[in-house]
């Protein structure tokens, strides 16, 4: 391979799943890793503390910093990367840290929760985990993500245990504008963490598309973020 041509080769594409996930459940089960493989691209899958095939401890001080596990995964260039839900806020936390080591951004299903905390939500989310599926009263969204918790190979104590970490400072606007690459949010129409006008406003060079249809636990399946997604790395099929 000649200079110009290893100047040309796009860099791995590391891929990280929300709560609840993993990277065979979020990424392989879709067929977004072929669509990758189908154009050369190469996959970092991370499955983060406390989910899939990672470590899953059940003491919430453990969970202080996630970005630890994509930082050990990496490469030592620069990759693309994407993200949903906790993924993205990881991800997010990891290119403020160290901006240098991301080409392109896609954060999926992040926007409002990036600057504020729901506390009585999460509190609810975590009473519906511990109380197991059936009983979150009215709250529709503590009781999809108990179900969720309690999915086959997930441990409801650990991922109750990533809600119960104490939070971490919201990202000011200055670490915000040091995120200087490229970054796709997308966000479905229906999701809960709308609005995400402001996350755009804030980073240097984002851009955002909306998912139609599509609230939150969907995105990762969504075609309208698959297409775009797949665009913005430009790893659309000939």
């Amino acid at each position: 391979m000649t200079v110009d041509q290893q100047a040309t080769v796009a860099p791995p594409v590391v891929l990280v799943h929300g709560w609840g996930g993993s990277f065979t459940t979020t990424w392989e089960r879709s067929g977004f890793t072929a669509l990758l493989a189908d154009v050369d691209r190469e996959v970092i899958g991370i499955d983060l503390l406390g989910h899939g095939a990672a470590p899953k401890p059940h003491d919430p001080d453990a969970y202080g910093d996630l970005t630890e596990r994509v930082f050990a995964a990496m490469p030592d260039g620069p990759v693309d990367a994407v993200g949903f839900s906790l993924g993205a806020l990881t991800l997010l936390r990891a290119a403020i840290a160290q901006p240098s080591r991301f080409r392109r951004l896609v954060l999926a299903g992040i926007g409002r929760n990036v600057f504020e905390r729901d506390d009585e939500a999460t509190q609810r989310i975590i009473q519906a985990i511990e109380a197991g599926t059936g009983d979150s009263g009215h709250d529709n969204r503590a009781r999809l993500f108990a179900q969720y918790a309690h999915q086959t190979g997930n441990d409801p104590v650990a991922l109750a245990a990533i809600m119960k970490r104490a939070p971490g400072a919201e990202p000011t606007l200055e670490q915000l504008a040091t995120v200087t690459c490229p970054v796709l949010v997308a966000v479905g129409d229906q999701d809960f963490v709308l609005p995400a006008d402001r996350l755009i406003e804030v980073l240097p060079d984002a851009r955002l598309v909306t998912l139609r249809r599509t609230d939150h636990f969907a995105t990762p399946e969504s075609f309208d973020f698959i297409d775009a997604t797949l665009e913005f790395l430009d790893a659309v099929p000939d």
